[in-house]
């Protein structure tokens, strides 16, 4: 690849989620904004620039009051069976999947932090090919590490198997590496990985 198409690319991939990022907050913004029963809250001595700050205020709050009641069903056996039910329904769609999948682990990492997440393991399941899987932090009786080896890209699938300890291999990755590269298939590009593409074209260069 050449430098100016390597300089544009990186270009994209530095502002292209910014632009996305603002006008996703303006989308949501003016959506607040014009929800109904907002408006039906507001009282009529407003003043007139003051509304739109009155109706995102009142919509946080309403959103939060949500979040919170979401949170205690999903503490019932009710919410978690609903909970799985969704995912498996949107598993289900292609296209969908992967960006509700990456979505919920960004929250989830988020929220609860990277401690919770297992270190990241290399195991060769096959001679000469190797398989991401995550530590669980157990242990079995005869000494085996119990691992979960999740599916690319629906990593809400997988295997739970237990290993002899000398078969897994550290890949001194972060789980957030390990989790972008099993989500996009593969396709991601990581500081453990080289082009195998561009590698070629370099070498047939010097020849």
């Amino acid at each position: 690849m050449s430098t100016w198409k390597r300089d544009f690319a990186s270009g994209l991939i530095v502002l292209v989620p910014l632009i996305v990022l603002l006008l996703l907050v303006q989308w949501i913004y003016r959506h607040i904004v014009a929800l109904p029963f907002i408006g039906e809250l507001e009282p009529g001595w407003l003043p007139t620039g003051v509304e739109p700050v009155y109706r995102v205020v009142i919509a946080i709050v309403v959103f939060t009051t949500l979040v919170l009641a979401v949170g205690y069903f999903m503490r019932t056996t009710m919410g978690r069976v609903a909970e799985t039910k969704l995912d498996d329904a949107i598993n289900r769609l292609p296209a969908l999947r992967v960006v509700y999948n990456a979505s919920k682990l960004a929250v989830e990492t988020a929220l609860s932090g990277t401690d919770e997440l297992q270190t990241p393991v290399h195991l060769e399941t096959w001679d000469g090919i190797r398989m991401t899987a995550f530590k669980t932090g157990k242990k079995t009786t005869d000494g085996k590490v119990v691992l979960f080896m999740p599916t690319a890209p629906n990593i809400t699938s997988g295997y739970v198997i237990e290993v002899e300890p000398e078969r897994i291999t550290e890949t001194n990755e972060s789980v957030e590496e390990a989790m972008t590269r099993i989500l996009s298939a593969g396709f991601a590009e990581s500081a453990h990985q080289i082009p195998v593409e561009e590698e070629g074209r370099n070498t047939a260069d010097r020849d």
